[in-house]
């Protein structure tokens, strides 16, 4: 086969694949592979292309018994590390053909997994091991303590509930992300879904002595939507802000008019939750809707956060074709803006 051949045969690969010929240079590279790898490499000896040991390993072996191996090859992309499932294999009796498969999506899932089942660990062990301290107390020195076993048993109550809360919200990620798929086919006024919300965090907002002020068109506005989960969108997020801005504190829902958002492609509409928080650092913000991830670990806990609230609105959002937009500085309240496609057509003129 000639060196002619070969390079046509790369070139229909979808992977990175260079040829190595039997004087051990590199006499072929497809396009993917010029793109890791870098340019200029053809007629170069292998040892100073792959340079990786245990990839030089594979082709030195192979050469000699043509039998094929696989090897790991990592990489640097833009600062993030890739990682390449690398085989190597015989044509004819020329040339030795090495192929790239990019594993680093897949070697990231497996890793995220691992993250949810420690973090899921990590949140439940904590109370377990708070109320087996408990209880093993109570069976012993504070068995005749009343005082103390009622201390004890309101302690127990709250970290049931919080384990009660972490779970309640496992399985509604769940939910969410298995219908994440499928869009919503029913039109709601959303102007109801953030009222019920409303009437639902009303407890709340008497207990913190909040003010909370709904502003909207007096037009219905319709929404394909999923009630349950935009209703729990609203909650959570008019609820955050009630919580994180303390006593006393001042929320702002705004419900825009429809118009055309050029980030979802057509008309949209905006829902605003202002508050008069402390604020976010910003360099949270990228980070905000991650699983399990908290600013301050001991507030969240106080306030009966799990960590998986903002998660839960990214997938139901991600369902809704919406995204979440959040802007927010220390010391001056947050932003928290909702940005659903609306039922109104976007007009024949901008298109």
């Amino acid at each position: 086969m000639a060196v002619n051949d070969v390079a046509p045969y790369l070139a229909g690969l979808p992977i990175a694949a260079l040829a190595i010929d039997a004087s051990e240079r590199v006499v072929a590279m497809n396009p993917v592979a010029i793109s890791l790898l870098g340019e200029g490499l053809i007629n170069r000896h292998y040892i100073s292309v792959l340079r990786q040991p245990v990839i030089l390993d594979a082709v030195e072996a192979i050469i000699q018994d043509r039998a094929t191996r696989n090897c790991r090859f990592l990489s640097n992309d833009s600062g993030s590390d890739t990682a390449f499932n690398v085989t190597c294999y015989a044509i004819l009796d020329d040339y030795v053909i090495v192929c790239f498969e990019d594993q680093t999506g897949i070697e990231q899932v497996v890793q995220m997994r691992r993250d949810f089942v420690a973090n899921v660990s990590h949140e439940l062990k904590t109370p377990l091991t708070a109320m087996m301290g408990f209880i093993e107390t109570l069976q012993t020195t504070a068995r005749d303590d009343a005082q103390a076993r009622g201390r004890f048993l309101n302690v127990m109550a709250s970290e049931t509930q919080r384990m009660n809360r972490l779970v309640g919200d496992l399985l509604s990620l769940s939910r969410v992300e298995a219908d994440e798929r499928m869009r919503p086919t029913t039109s709601l006024d959303v102007k109801d879904l953030i009222q019920a919300a409303l009437d639902a965090i009303a407890p709340l907002a008497q207990d913190h002595d909040a003010q909370v002020v709904f502003e909207a068109p007096e037009d219905p506005i319709e929404i394909f939507a999923d009630k349950d989960q935009l209703q729990q969108v609203f909650t959570n997020l008019i609820e955050n802000a009630i919580k994180y801005s303390g006593k006393g504190a001042q929320v702002g829902l705004e419900l825009g008019a429809p118009e055309f958002d050029p980030r979802l492609g057509e008309t949209a509409v905006t829902i605003t939750i202002n508050d008069n928080g402390p604020g976010i650092d910003p360099i949270h913000l990228p980070r905000l809707t991650e699983r399990f991830y908290r600013i301050d670990n001991h507030r969240s806990r106080e306030l009966g956060a799990t960590g998986l609230g903002l998660a839960i609105v990214k997938h139901i959002l991600n369902r809704h074709r919406g995204r979440l937009k959040i802007d927010s500085s220390l010391g001056q309240g947050s932003q928290f803006s909702v940005i659903l496609p609306s039922v109104k057509k976007r007009p024949a003129d901008q298109f």
